[in-house]
């Protein structure tokens, strides 16, 4: 597997589906012009793909963004119906779902592969690249290695040779209940801030367990504990 790096995206159509429609789409429409991120993997569904890949690159997009990254692609060979219903569960909303459904793309770059042992068939190695007008700049390709390995093409990587100095936005935990007016508040004050959170809905053992106490929300920010809505507000205030 050889880096494609100083070469120009291989042109290639897209069989997408759209509002229930087919559509073609060219790598012409998509890397035209753009700076764009893209990143390939194994398979729609798939454990690491799943767990690791796509969600931190959908979590990071609005940094990659603030330092002129156009779009986000994720690329796999898969059908148009697969990744439609793989981005859809994953609530990747910040990240373009492209099906590669011929592996026509990864075998012009180079980077398609046999997956026979697992049942696959033809599949995309795993690699990132910074394309920019059409032009590759920057890959990242797994090692050739046994299994699935996953240790360059990841958000973070990209992310340290995009913009080295970016700041990293905080992993945020709200443990809440239902119908609680004091976790309303604080998803309030963080959704003002576009600061994304996950919300993890918690019995009263649970609260005790990981802050000591019974009542919601119990916020935790980076790990450190930072209490209920009115800490978190002087947190944020400060």
């Amino acid at each position: 597997m050889q880096s494609r790096e100083g070469q120009r995206i291989p042109e290639v159509t897209f069989r997408t589906r759209e509002a229930g429609q087919w559509r073609n789409v060219s790598t012409a429409d998509i890397f035209a012009g753009k700076t764009v991120v893209v990143f390939g993997l194994p398979g729609a569904f798939t454990p690491t793909c799943s767990t690791q890949h796509v969600p931190r690159y959908n979590e990071l997009q609005p940094v990659f963004a603030e330092h002129g990254v156009d779009e986000i692609v994720c690329v796999s060979v898969n059908d148009a119906f697969v990744m439609n219903a793989w981005k859809e569960d994953q609530a990747a909303d910040r990240v373009r779902f492209l099906p590669d459904g011929n592996g026509e793309l990864s075998e012009k770059l180079g980077l398609l592969v046999d997956k026979d042992e697992l049942g696959f068939g033809k599949r995309s190695w795993r690699y990132s690249m910074l394309v920019r007008d059409g032009v590759i700049e920057k890959m990242f390709i797994e090692p050739e290695e046994p299994g699935d390995p996953y240790k360059l093409s990841d958000a973070d990587t990209m992310l340290g040779y995009v913009a080295p100095q970016a700041r990293l936005p905080p992993n945020i935990v709200l443990f809440t209940k239902q119908g609680c007016s004091h976790c309303a508040r604080a998803k309030a004050m963080l959704s003002e801030r576009s600061l994304d959170f996950n919300d993890v809905p918690a019995t009263p053992a649970m609260l005790r367990a990981v802050s000591g106490r019974a009542t919601t929300p119990q916020v935790f920010i980076d790990g450190r504990h930072i209490g209920g809505a009115d800490e978190l507000g002087k947190e944020l205030e400060g």
